[in-house]
């Protein structure tokens, strides 16, 4: 079956998130250390058929690339070395960490869980790729 990666990059850890089959939904999967991202991609990808990498991109207000870009594009590249047959879609992440401790809220989950980082990160990489499949989808 096919599945769409969605992927919060950050220097220390990754949020990763997975499209359903029929690419409508995407749920939160996984918070991963940078430097063992690319090697936990290809071993997800062993087991599942992933079509796109949905990247999350750091965007300022005023449309500009944020200093975390250079963070991302190098990942990218990475990326894009270890998955040349995998396209690649950038999606702006502005406002993705505020979404996510929203959702965290709204859906009952405990203060001191809300405070562990790893489940912003991977809350948010859903909302990244949630992003993407809603315009896919119109």
């Amino acid at each position: 079956m096919d599945r769409i990666i969605g992927i919060d990059y950050g220097r220390k850890r990754v949020g990763v998130a997975v499209s359903d089959p029929l690419g409508i939904f995407a749920s939160a999967l996984d918070t991963v250390q940078s430097a063992k991202i690319i090697e936990y991609l290809k071993k997800y990808a062993e087991n599942e058929k992933v079509v796109l990498f949905v990247v999350g991109y750091p965007i300022n207000m005023d449309g500009a690339p944020s200093e975390a870009a250079k963070d991302v594009d190098i990942f990218l590249k990475h990326l894009a070395k270890a998955f040349p047959d995998i396209p690649v879609a950038l999606e702006d992440e502005r406002f993705t960490s505020v979404l996510a401790h929203r959702a965290m809220i709204d859906g009952g989950m405990k203060k001191q869980d809300r405070m562990k980082k790893e489940s912003v990160d991977r809350i948010s990489a859903a909302i990244i790729l949630q992003s993407y499949l809603d315009k896919k989808i119109k």
